[in-house]
């Protein structure tokens, strides 16, 4: 079976644990202030702040923010729960608002209609490796006064233009093993903005910028060094491992015949944590992949708005259209670095033969999307 993910560690990322270990360091310290240094500089910002997770990321920099209960944060529903779940947890309010089905970001030109006088920030979420649309929603938080947190949980390297993701407003990644890089468990917050990487610094250690001396209340959201050793191990190979994900991408887009591939906007750089088409009968192509060899997962199955405790908290009738496509359609297929070219062609194979069983999905929704 070729699994849908395949976390790759080797004797770099070995010896560079083991001397974290020897070193009688293990909570943040040396390495992840080494981590934070080299990642900083590889994503082009000028503040950089390791967390325990891309979800305390998230939580860190909409309080640095300063949102709180009676705030409203503009996000999508076709998402890792993690991101309305961060706005959440600072007691304000996930705003809603539907995708593009070219690339399955948020549609820029509903943001506007959402804001209110409640509205402190936009959260794009730069989905499966491509950035959503930086530059637009930037110019309409600044427009508006707003901060932008950009949910990059998975889009390391990605990039408008050359600029990375990451560099708008506070960026938020994470490294969970079957991301483009890994520290174990992890994440980080970027962002140019010295006071607001001082206030996340403040509250990521409980409120402490002198030891047991508590200025606020805070959080224990650090990075062990342990993880920070991984890290400092996975990021010089992330570039090299961007690109063995771009050459399957670019080998799938000309091969692959039946189903919908992924649409690249123009001018950026899509780095595929995952590759996810658009398929006919979604759950029994995913059953006949399997029965191929071939593993493949749903990202997301359920919108988040349609999750219980959203429908708890009185969400479900939202109007998201697009979202409610393409939740029935889409499905990952293996795009990661270490796929042999023969089994990038076993891959290939496999989809082509179940589109011709279950029936082609063309592309004419996305091709008048697409036309607007």
């Amino acid at each position: 079976m070729i699994p849908i993910a395949r976390p790759q560690m080797g004797e770099e990322e070995k010896e560079r644990v083991w001397d974290a270990m020897g070193s009688g360091l293990l909570a943040q310290g040396p390495r992840v202030r080494e981590l934070e240094e080299e990642f900083a500089a590889f994503i082009g910002a000028g503040h950089a702040v390791a967390t325990s997770s891309g979800t305390t990321a998230l939580h860190l920099a909409l309080l640095g923010y300063g949102i709180g209960p009676g705030d409203e944060v503009i996000t999508v529903p076709f998402t890792f729960i993690a991101s309305a779940n961060s706005v959440l947890y600072t007691g304000a309010r996930p705003v809603l608002v539907d995708i593009d089905e070219r690339d399955f970001t948020i549609d820029v030109e509903l943001i506007e209609a959402a804001i209110t006088d409640r509205t402190k920030a936009i959260m794009p979420v730069s989905l499966y490796g491509q950035p959503a649309d930086m530059p637009a929603v930037s110019a309409i938080a600044e427009r508006h006064g707003l901060a932008v947190v950009e949910d990059a949980c998975q889009a390391h390297g990605a990039a408008v233009g050359r600029r990375m993701c990451g560099t708008w407003g506070a960026g938020t990644f994470s490294f969970y093993p079957t991301k483009n890089m890994t520290t174990g468990e992890g994440g980080m917050l970027t962002t140019d903005d010295g006071e607001l990487a001082e206030r996340v610094r403040l509250l990521r250690e409980h409120g402490m910028k002198v030891r047991y001396h508590h200025d606020v209340v805070g959080y224990n959201f650090r990075m062990t060094d342990i993880a920070a050793a991984i890290g400092l191990a996975q990021l010089p190979k992330l570039p090299a491992a961007n690109e063995r994900r771009r050459a399957i991408a670019a080998r799938y887009d000309v091969e692959l015949r039946g189903v919908i591939t992924p649409w690249v906007r123009p001018g950026v750089t899509h780095v595929y944590h995952q590759y996810t088409i658009r398929v006919n009968e979604r759950d029994a192509f995913a059953e006949k992949l399997r029965e191929r060899g071939v593993g493949s997962a749903i990202y997301y199955p359920i919108p988040v708005h349609r999750q219980k405790p959203f429908l708890a908290l009185g969400y479900g009738s939202e109007t998201v259209p697009v979202t409610d496509l393409v939740t029935a359609q889409v499905l990952s297929i293996p795009v990661h670095p270490s796929l042999s070219d023969d089994e990038v062609a076993k891959v290939i194979d496999a989809v082509n033969m179940t589109a011709d069983e279950l029936g082609a999905l063309h592309a004419g929704a996305e091709a008048g999307a697409a036309g607007r």
